[in-house]
């Protein structure tokens, strides 16, 4: 692919997308891992169950997805005949990338009579593999759904199937996959942190590593935690997941303190350098030139629709 026209500095980015979303009867939805400059301008920010949900639902021409690759294939999966553009095609995830479709295919065919269950962090290929797709947000619903005698194999978090089988006490066979921001949280650091704030509520996402899951005063899906900190009464929250939730955070709750739990790394808060790969600028030229462009073929499209279908369903 040719590189875009340069962008006219004079411009207002802003100004340009909501223009550009208007001409091109565009959606942009953002996860809430974006940069702030992004959450602003997006008609729709959220985790990937309400992403997946606006996707579905979305009577647009054009999806721009700022977010990460299988969160684009997810909405071009729900909207096979719609335009879908992701800022930055190289923004990954560690989970999708640790799973690979042959290898996982390989795992499935050691189980012949399980249902697969997987993470919504996982390629369209995996998707094609599963009977279920979950997200943090309603996985526990949806594996408390399956019948007692069949034998889960759940993909490809470990550490969110961990959580899953200690809270319904249900065995599952596990992929061994993490992701990289959530299991390098450091309990070390998170203690010293506690230690200089006593007052502060621990919330931490699924993803997390056991060890800093049993410091947690709540754990929950991203949308969980933001309406958690919004509700309770404390004022002090130590918030163990990627830190660009804290921008929503501190929008509903100004009054409150958020402070991002350190990560094992010397530096103050884990950021998804995947996430952070897209940008304003390419905002704004994906909606200007509907460049690049996340296709996949038929019979991807409808072999992965059947489990994402069958999650939004009972959702």
């Amino acid at each position: 692919m040719t590189s875009p026209a340069p962008i006219d500095p004079s411009l207002d980015l802003e100004e340009e997308v909501a223009r550009l979303k208007k001409e091109r009867n565009a959606i942009l939805l953002a996860h809430y891992y974006q940069d702030s400059d992004i959450q602003d301008v997006a008609d729709v920010i959220g985790d990937s169950l309400q992403l997946s949900q606006a996707a579905a639902k979305t009577d647009a021409d054009v999806i721009c997805f700022a977010g990460v690759h299988f969160m684009a294939e997810t909405a071009k999966i729900l909207n096979p005949d719609k335009i879908v553009v992701l800022p930055d095609l190289d923004a990954g995830c560690s989970l999708a990338d640790g799973c690979p479709p042959d290898k996982f295919a390989a795992w499935k065919a050691q189980y012949p009579d399980s249902v697969v269950v997987s993470y919504i962090n996982c390629s369209a290929e995996v998707k094609a593999l599963s009977d279920y797709i979950v997200t943090s947000s309603n996985a526990e619903k949806i594996v408390d759904h399956i019948p007692a005698d069949k034998t889960i194999l759940f993909a490809p978090d470990r550490n969110l199937g961990a959580y899953l089988e200690k809270k319904l006490g249900r065995n599952m066979v596990l992929w061994q996959g993490s992701c990289i921001v959530h299991e390098t949280f450091s309990e070390r650091k998170l203690i010293a942190l506690k230690t200089r704030h006593p007052e502060a509520r621990v919330l931490a996402h699924p993803e997390c590593e056991p060890t800093i899951l049993k410091m947690a005063d709540y754990i929950g899906s991203t949308t969980g935690i933001l309406k958690h900190a919004i509700a309770a009464p404390q004022k002090e929250f130590i918030v163990a997941t990627e830190a660009g939730i804290l921008h929503q955070m501190q929008k509903a709750a100004p009054e409150k303190s958020f402070i991002p739990a350190p990560p094992v790394a010397n530096c103050a808060c884990n950021e998804c350098p995947f996430m952070k790969r897209n940008t304003l600028e390419k905002v704004y030229l994906a909606l200007r030139d509907l460049q690049p462009r996340l296709e996949l073929p038929a019979h991807l499209l409808t072999a992965a629709r059947t489990p994402i279908d069958r999650m939004l369903a009972l959702s």
